[in-house]
């Protein structure tokens, strides 16, 4: 009977000591800002059946609201989204601090740029790795600024639009199947927000794509004037290759990118859900490696921020370059 009792206390013991930390194997991640679908998208993949590869164990366990009040879209749907993790077993917190207090990673998906520099940092401080959802920013100096001191805390994270792991985007550098990629188009739906650089808050999509499958070396960028409605911005890299950005708001046509290869021109697919950024977000967690280099996400937005000074200059080729020198200052 004493032997009985003994090993009762030790298994209650186990599962008291399980119950308050995580399950063997078990990653918790918290997230900051409910203002996002890729909140509920994120969580559902986690907790679903589907999660059986390579981000299993990944668990939201805690989220703080957050949403800022100047951006309908962002603050109307706290409440909705807020909801969704309640039924998923999410606790909800009331501060950052408390966030990191109970989790091992974050993901950080406040639809807003601008707040992600602070409240990154309670994140950083806490040495807690974390992804940061698009729009890394509200600005290029943001960026840069996030970067430097993540390394400066010897923090893992990174950055990216799900477009860059949706399956034939990501296919293009891995499988040869075009040959040597000689050029591309990248099209995305176009909208903006006032407080953001214009393809920060959707061009972003089609810019990481194009990026995705063009590579880093991008030197000079200009903004194509047109009578229609649709944005066209052209980068040329540094051996001469040209990539275009395409938003698409007068015509129609979703996600995607026309490649030009050495083994044939063709396209490269477009939007197929989150799931492939959710498993490179579980894969990252668990190693601790990003998928994406710091350095690539920041040309990704000094094209951006180019393409917003190309504007303002009526058109005119910026350098990546002296915008980037100008972040840093």
């Amino acid at each position: 009977m004493l032997i009985f009792r003994v090993i009762l206390f030790v298994l209650l013991l186990a599962e008291a000591f399980v119950g308050s930390s995580s399950r063997a194997g078990e990653i918790r991640v918290g997230i900051i800002g409910c203002d996002t679908s890729h909140v509920p998208a994120f969580t559902e993949f986690y907790h679903g059946p589907k999660n059986t590869g390579e981000a299993a164990g990944i668990r939201i366990v805690a989220a703080f609201p957050g949403g800022s009040a100047d951006i309908p879209s962002s603050i109307n749907r706290v409440p909705q989204f807020v909801e969704k993790l309640k039924a998923q077993n999410v606790e909800i917190v009331d501060s950052i601090e408390t966030l990191v207090s109970k989790v091992d990673a974050v993901v950080l998906e406040s639809s807003d740029g601008r707040v992600h520099l602070e409240q990154l940092k309670p994140v950083l401080k806490a040495k807690k790795p974390v992804f940061i959802d698009k729009p890394l920013g509200a600005s290029l100096k943001d960026c840069v600024e996030m970067f430097r001191l993540a390394k400066e805390a010897g923090v893992p994270c990174f950055s990216s639009s799900s477009l860059r792991f949706c399956a034939g985007i990501a296919a293009v550098r891995k499988d040869g199947a075009f040959g040597d990629v000689l050029g591309c188009e990248a099209w995305s739906p176009y909208s903006t927000e006032p407080h953001h650089p214009d393809l920060f808050w959707y061009g972003i999509h089609g810019t990481e794509s194009l990026f995705t499958i063009m590579g880093t070396g991008c030197v000079t960028v200009q903004r194509v004037k047109s009578e229609q409605k649709d944005v066209v911005v052209i980068g040329t890299w540094s051996d001469g290759r040209v990539g275009i950005f395409r938003g698409l708001s007068a015509s129609k046509g979703g996600y995607g990118a026309t490649v030009y290869g050495t083994k044939q021109t063709g396209s490269a697919g477009g939007f197929t859900g989150y799931e492939g950024l959710a498993i490179e977000i579980g894969k990252f967690f668990k190693s601790g490696k990003p998928p994406v280099s710091p350095e690539e996400t920041i040309e990704i937005y000094a094209f951006m921020e180019a393409a917003d000074e190309s504007k303002r200059q009526n058109g005119a080729s910026v350098s990546l370059q002296t915008v980037l020198e100008a972040a840093k200052k």
